[in-house]
């Protein structure tokens, strides 16, 4: 009898436990970062209006789960790849489809999973890649020695950003702005070549003759793209104190 009511009540016991909810994966830097990247360029397509764009971008900065991005990019035929790795993504870490690899977190780091099978690494330096976005507003930035890429997004704002500290002989640092209605301030010390490759509507970049110099002190390539907008390249003042110039 007793083997009886507990074959009985085995079902019953399974069907009264909690099911846990989804796993959902976090969203970082990385991901919101491409999200930007394909509004932006959604805009100067002209598919989205500047009060589309604004909202769609804010969205992406308050999203915490990778979960909640595709939804913003997916009516845009910039966004379609990404879109559907970011959704590949979440339904992988909620159990909706193959088993995903995960890497291991280096220097208690959260791993990144792109899809089945295809580990990608967290950032490997603490500068190897950073970016800083200005909306309506802007600061002072001071990038550090051994960044390569700083990626900056400007709307209606811009930051005064200081390569001098990251750049040195045989260094080179690219600097990747996308600006509406706004651009950045920025400095370098004295002996840095600046190589321009931005692409500007109604829109332009200023390097003033004093920052252009023969690439003895390193290099910064500018890329991104600008509407209505421009970035000015000054020699660094304070560079400019240490050396004993006045002018």
């Amino acid at each position: 009898m007793s083997d009886a009511r507990s074959e009985a009540s085995g079902p019953d016991d399974e069907r009264g436990k909690d099911v846990p909810a989804p796993r959902r994966l976090r969203a970082g830097d990385a991901e919101r970062d491409s999200v930007l990247e394909v509004l932006t360029e959604a805009h100067a397509a002209g598919r989205l209006d500047p009060d589309e764009v604004d909202e769609r971008q804010k969205q992406a900065l308050r999203s915490r789960f990778v979960d909640e991005l595709p939804d913003l990019i997916d009516d845009l035929p910039e966004g379609a790849a990404l879109a559907a790795r970011l959704q590949s993504q979440a339904d992988q870490a909620a159990g909706r489809g193959p088993g995903s690899a995960v890497a291991a977190r280096p220097h208690g780091g959260v791993p990144a999973v792109r899809g089945p099978g295809e580990v990608v690494p967290t950032r490997t330096g603490a500068w190897a890649d950073d970016n800083s976005i200005a909306v309506m507003s802007g600061r002072e930035l001071q990038v550090a020695p051994g960044t390569t890429t700083f990626r900056t997004y400007a709307l209606m704002g811009g930051d005064d950003v200081y390569l001098t500290d990251a750049l040195g002989p045989g260094v080179e640092i690219t600097l990747e702005s996308y600006a509406m209605w706004a651009g950045n301030t920025v400095y370098v010390p004295g002996g840095v070549r600046i190589i321009d490759r931005t692409v500007n509507i109604m829109a332009g970049n200023g390097i003033s003759r004093k920052a252009q110099g023969d690439g003895s002190n390193g290099t910064v390539i500018l890329t991104g793209f600008s509407l209505m907008a421009g970035h000015d390249v000054k020699l660094d003042k304070h560079w400019r104190d240490q050396q004993g110039l006045t002018r």
